[in-house]
């Protein structure tokens, strides 16, 4: 294949997140092209080649998968927020189950020829590996969204939703996300109504100027809460008493408990807050989650899948199984990359006691509180890199949840969490490429897989939920 060139092929299956495999005509002429789907027939542009293998834009679609169907949502396709909207949801689990098979099928057979297990690999990853748990809701399931201003194209009209597809600039304006509820759509339209009937800039990430940067939506799944965060720079000052007032004034299903003014220099192209105004309630809300109230704030980690989190904590509550000690609460459990507790907070009833590694300062304070309004005094939250935590812990764990961020565990700090010679580790991993990797560490330092299966917590997206059960070779 050459660079520059126009090339028809068959996409034969699609690796995780969205990489498309593309034969055409023989596998030693193959591409790698994303926004793609098993069985569609495509024709691409090769833009790229590396290591021998050549990478492609899609330029068309010639001939559809025989499963595709319409859309649901009317901005799929121009917006990058979902890659499966025009696939059933049947066939949605199948790709993500697929996918995560193949990636966890490596560390399966590292274990096999470790185990001396005479099965071959398909047969011996069926006896650990139990499939995929669907989400309760497939669409309107997000508890959170990140809107962001700009214009759909240069020196356009003002957008705010997300970023089109396979652009770092251009913004759709998503007024009929189908992964929210209306309650969001029409929070986001006043807010775009507003601002483009008041000309009020956004804020260019080239030119480093302007005023408006993000729009962030937070809502209770139980209680209908929510919180409006307003993310903007300091380069302009402009009264928002009118905005706040319409927004209250909307008709939504929920209720808002606090509109807040986020002020925001950063270069960077993220949410985050130099310093927030309250400009009415408060900056917080609860949700519900297994029983158990959870204080929220503008930047808590929590599921943004509320029901779907349900599933995922109650598979990691269930291959953890009775820790305790013949009925008696013995047992030490260490929650590391804890979030705001809730992994920690679900165990800490069957638990002598819990101890949860968070390095956001902010979650910490938030697990603290949580498991105060929950009436749980055996958890403890401590703020920190777990790297650097875990040298000053003086206490051995029974039992360890790891639940860290997309690019999974430091080496450094994998070899001390090893060292700990828990006797069962619960692995739960939103990035199955960064689990894989890990296990095999686990396998070859003397851990098992005794059970893993995926948990879909984003419908519509490439993403997905891995929940691991290794327990130590005696």
């Amino acid at each position: 294949m050459k660079k520059g060139q126009i090339y028809e092929g068959y996409v034969e299956r699609l690796d995780f997140p969205n990489k498309g495999i593309v034969y055409c005509g023989s596998e030693a002429e193959s591409a790698v092209v994303k926004n793609v789907l098993p069985q569609q027939h495509i024709s691409f542009l090769v833009n790229k080649k590396r290591s021998g293998r050549a990478e492609g834009r899609l330029v068309e679609v010639t001939e559809h998968a025989p499963y595709e169907t319409e859309s649901i949502c009317h901005h799929f396709g121009a917006c990058g927020g979902c890659a499966y909207q025009n696939v059933p949801y049947r066939k949605q689990l199948e790709i993500k189950e697929t996918q995560v098979r193949r990636l966890l099928s490596p560390a399966f057979e590292q274990q096999r020829a470790l185990d001396g297990c005479s099965l071959d690999i398909s047969e011996y990853m069926d006896s650990f590996f139990e499939g995929i748990k669907s989400s309760p809701v497939q669409s309107e399931y997000r508890n959170k969204m990140e809107f962001s201003f700009g214009d759909e194209y240069k020196d356009g009209p003002l957008a705010l939703g997300m970023h089109k597809r396979g652009s770092f600039y251009d913004i759709v304006s998503v007024r009929e996300c189908c992964l929210v509820d209306k309650d969001y759509q029409k929070i986001l339209a006043c807010v775009l109504d507003y601002f483009t009937e008041t000309d009020i800039s956004y804020f260019h990430r080239i030119r480093h100027n302007g005023y408006l940067r993000h729009l962030l939506v937070r809502k209770a799944q139980k209680t209908g809460d929510i919180l409006v965060a307003l993310v903007t720079t300091t380069y302009e000052q402009h009264d928002l008493t009118l905005l706040v007032e319409k927004l209250l004034g909307l008709s939504l299903d929920g209720k808002i408990t606090g509109v807040l003014h986020t002020l925001n220099d950063s270069p960077a192209d993220i949410v985050q807050s130099d310093k927030t105004i309250t400009l009415y309630g408060q900056d917080y809300f609860y949700e519900e989650l297994l029983g158990l109230k959870f204080k929220i704030s503008q930047f808590s980690f929590f599921q943004t899948n509320s029901l779907g989190a349900e599933v995922l904590y109650q598979t990691a509550r269930e291959f953890l199984g009775d820790i305790s000690d013949n009925g008696k609460n013995d047992s030490v459990v260490f929650d590391l990359y804890s979030g705001t507790g809730t992994i920690a907070q679900l165990l800490a009833p069957v638990a002598k006691k819990v101890i949860g590694v968070e390095l956001v300062e902010e979650a910490v304070e938030a697990a603290r509180e949580n498991a105060k309004l929950n009436g749980l005094d055996n958890c403890e939250f401590i703020a920190g890199d777990v790297l650097k935590v875990i040298d000053g812990l003086d206490v051995k764990p029974d039992f360890i949840v790891l639940d860290p961020p997309r690019n999974g565990i430091h080496p450094k700090a994998l070899k001390k969490i090893i060292d700990y010679q828990a006797d069962k580790i619960v692995y739960i991993s939103c990035k199955p490429t960064s689990l894989a990797r890990d296990l095999e560490i686990f396998i070859g330092s003397g851990y098992r897989i005794q059970r893993a299966v995926a948990v879909d917590q984003f419908p519509g997206t490439a993403h997905v939920e891995t929940v691991v059960l290794m327990s130590r070779v005696e």
